[in-house]
């Protein structure tokens, strides 16, 4: 095939085989079921298995050092640099696998907000790759094709597989992100999730050249267009509570912040499956229908009706499916300043109270702390839930310092006057393996409390340890699990736990050490 198809000649892309651009997603569940690489369940649902690769690999993960962005990426564990060599010769290797194979392509954009939108390309050795990349960015119309200009590319190829001696990598995939090609590439991993934080990693850089803040968090808006927003790391809720038959949904977990509002960085959700059932979730339940793509969940054999409880594959099973596929969802995916701001957070310890409103110096403290925990899935070699900190409730996709991202965020709570809470999705009446998960219908109601404003003046105490102003009572929820210390037997126990979460929080902080001292000063007690 002539290497300029498509522009792929410019990529020096040549003599590959047949070259398929945004295919209709009909289309591409045909060309996966043809190839033998997924099936439709009884949903309607297009099925795949990962393989080996059932999450996010951040340790595969390397930023390019380039001359023009060396001076500004946090370099450390999460951004660990490579070579421009390393690169080139990783992409020799990637040009050389592609001659001869079929290439997918999606084309179309990212920034729901038209002042902001971006082209984005997805070139996928496989077509579910692609069928996901349509589904999860924004899809143009036929006309907005014709003109289409990749701004950032993704090439995805799972079936290359990097030399960890050869290569200096860390195993045979790698994720590679050059910020002066505006490319990723991605090889040896076909876990989907790869593409899309990949260009929410890309955006996290490009969009704070714009003035505009790149948020990991869920949105929606109520009946008369105020808009809250939800930051939390994967499993935490942040695409459950967003997906309220009561609320409009904006997006699911990427957004902008710029001075005309937020808006939607996709066009598409990635919700978590495991345990998914109808009651609890019904919009995303019914949202895993044609068109939607699932990862690695486990169907029965002879009717292919998916098992959402089974865990064999992964806890880490994934659904994929346009935001147009929930009922009353705002398209495009754009929305007014916040006038709230919800943390969600999983503790694994069962100390931290279900919900808590924060004063402004608090929001801060909790933004660069990020603490939650990592659940079983979400990374490879997480089997089960871990006490983590992720500043600004997502330092994997951060090129930058954190302080870069909280200082605007805090600008942002001062010029708009938002309300800020603290929610516990995690556990209640002891630690993960003791207590038990707070009732997602309890949750679903404190939520909802805040976001009507009904928690605005209502009593509160202050917790002794982690100095977050707790109410007394929230409608629909009974008040002894509002008191996490209440719930637990005993209360000795609890005290001990709270202090050494409380330990946990003071370490991970003094990573930020030229903070401002109301700040510093807004965390929790370590003795007393």
């Amino acid at each position: 095939m002539s290497s300029d198809v498509y522009g792929l000649g410019a990529l020096g892309i040549s003599n590959v085989g047949d070259v398929y651009r945004n295919l209709s997603v009909a289309e591409l569940i045909e060309h996966t079921i043809i190839r033998g690489e997924g099936v439709l369940a009884a949903n309607g649902a297009l099925s795949v298995e990962t393989g080996k690769y059932t999450g996010r690999s951040p340790q595969d993960r390397y930023i390019v050092d380039e001359p023009s962005v060396h001076d500004e990426i946090h370099w450390g564990k999460v951004n660990v640099p490579m070579s421009v060599e390393a690169f080139e010769n990783l992409y020799r290797k990637a040009l050389a696998y592609m001659q001869g194979r079929d290439l997918y392509i999606f084309d179309g954009f990212v920034g729901a907000d038209e002042a902001y939108k971006m082209g984005v390309r997805v070139i996928a050795e496989l077509p579910a790759q692609c069928l996901f990349s349509t589904q999860l960015f924004i899809r143009p119309t036929r006309e907005e094709l014709q003109h289409h200009k990749p701004e950032l590319t993704v090439i995805a190829l799972p079936g290359l597989h990097g030399d960890p001696a050869a290569d200096g990598i860390h195993s045979e995939a790698f994720i590679v992100l050059s910020f002066e090609r505006r490319l990723v590439l991605i090889g040896g991993s076909q876990y989907a999730g790869e593409i899309k934080k990949s260009v929410f990693s890309l955006l996290n850089y490009i969009m704070t050249k714009r003035s505009v803040l790149p948020m990991h968090c869920s949105a929606n808006m109520d009946s008369n267009g105020d808009t809250a927003l939800f930051f939390g790391l994967s499993g935490t809720g942040k695409t459950t509570l967003s997906a309220d038959p009561e609320r409009r949904l904006i997006g699911d977990d990427e957004h902008g912040w710029s001075d005309r509002g937020i808006f939607n960085f996709e066009g598409g959700c990635y919700a978590k499956l495991i345990k998914l059932s109808r009651e609890n979730e019904p919009q995303i339940w019914e949202a895993l229908r044609f068109g939607a793509y699932m990862e690695n969940v486990i169907l029965d054999p002879d009717t292919r009706v998916p098992d959402y409880d089974d865990a064999t594959l992964t806890e880490n099973t994934r659904g994929a499916y346009p935001v147009e596929y929930i009922p009353n969802c705002v398209i495009p995916g754009v929305g007014g300043h916040p006038k709230r701001i919800l943390f969600l957070t999983a503790d694994a310890f069962g100390v931290l109270p279900p919900i808590a409103r924060l004063t402004k110096a608090q929001a801060m403290y909790h933004f660069m702390s990020g603490y939650t925990s990592k659940l079983a899935g979400t990374e490879r070699g997480i089997t089960e839930p871990q006490a983590t900190f992720s500043a600004c409730f997502g330092a994997p996709f951060l090129p930058l310092s954190p302080t870069v991202y909280a200082e605007v965020l805090g600008k942002k709570i001062d010029e708009h006057n938002v309300s800020v809470y603290l929610v516990n999705t995690g556990w209640s009446g002891g630690p993960y393996g003791v207590g038990e998960r707070i009732k997602l219908r309890y949750t679903r109601a404190m939520v909802s409390a805040a976001l009507k404003g009904e928690l605005d003046n209502v009593e509160c105490v202050e917790h002794p340890v982690f100095k977050v102003l707790v109410p007394v009572r929230v409608p629909g929820v009974p008040t002894e699990i509002l008191d996490p210390k209440s719930t637990w037997t005993d209360g000795d126990a609890y005290d001990r736990t709270a202090r050494e979460l409380a330990r946990k929080f003071a370490e991970n902080f003094k990573q930020f050490a030229n903070v401002p001292a109301e700040i510093a000063n807004a965390g929790p007690v370590v003795n007393g």
